[in-house]
């Protein structure tokens, strides 16, 4: 892995700047996971009978982001990313994507979710959740949010592992 340039989160803020700074962490702790590899390298998957991989997680992500931000603050019926239908386990079969592909997606969708929250007045900002039928705040979105990439990135961790050794951060 390539030398650790994510920004940590700060020690004080307010409720918001902690929690753009803490997903903004871990964006940056699954950019960082696959730094260096390879497209193939990119799709190694884990233990049978899982098919997950780092490329599959990058693509779950972009699922997540766009679920999240974009289906509940702007278009509850924006297409997903990679189905059809709202199926996030799709997004996991990396078999035929490329790292292009893959980031050019997650990217976009992260920057859409930065530009939702930015523009927002507060956190308290309601936006429908069509899976769920209810309203739901934008703190509740980047908190949930959150959750996903904390427990992914524990995934990515093993499976960088999995493919180079390489351990930490």
């Amino acid at each position: 892995m390539a030398d650790d340039n994510r920004i940590g989160p700060p020690s004080f803020g307010s409720e918001r700047e902690m929690l753009r700074a803490f997903l903004d962490y871990h964006r940056a702790t699954l950019a960082m996971k696959c730094e260096g590899l390879t497209d193939e390298e990119l799709r190694q998957q884990s233990m049978p009978p899982s098919t997950l991989s780092l490329l599959g997680l990058v693509r779950h992500m972009a699922e997540v982001e766009r679920a999240w931000f974009r289906r509940v603050f702007e278009d509850n019926d924006a297409p997903m990313v990679w189905s059809d239908k709202i199926d996030f386990q799709a997004a996991y079969d990396a078999g035929a994507s490329t790292r292009d592909e893959a980031f050019a997606a997650w990217e976009n969708e992260v920057e859409r979710s930065r530009r939702i929250e930015r523009e927002a007045e507060s956190l308290d900002l309601a936006g429908y959740q069509p899976r769920w039928g209810e309203q739901v705040s934008l703190r509740m979105v980047m908190v949930h949010v959150l959750l996903e990439y904390g427990r992914h990135n524990g995934h990515a961790d093993f499976l960088r592992e999995g493919v180079d050794g390489t351990v930490g951060a």
